[in-house]
């Protein structure tokens, strides 16, 4: 399978940016992907399906798109 970004499970509330954050490798760098939802909540079970959506939703967007000049990708679902 050719996938565009391996993702790191290292998913997480970045209170800095009121958003789910995790990593993952695009090109040999790290990118850091921001997942912001309309309701955000800090303490939001993340399940394997929430990840899986979120995963996906980051290479619809890679197929347009680019990380910004600081290697990150927001997104608001």
């Amino acid at each position: 399978m050719n996938q565009a970004i391996l993702f790191n499970d290292d998913i997480h509330f970045n209170a800095a940016h009121n958003a789910w954050s995790f990593t993952g490798l695009m090109a040999g760098q790290k990118v850091t992907v921001f997942i912001k939802e309309s309701y955000p909540d800090k303490n939001m079970q993340i399940t394997d399906c929430v990840r899986f959506d979120w995963e996906e939703a980051v290479e619809i967007w890679l197929e347009q798109h680019e990380p910004d000049h600081n290697n990150e990708i927001h997104l608001k679902l």
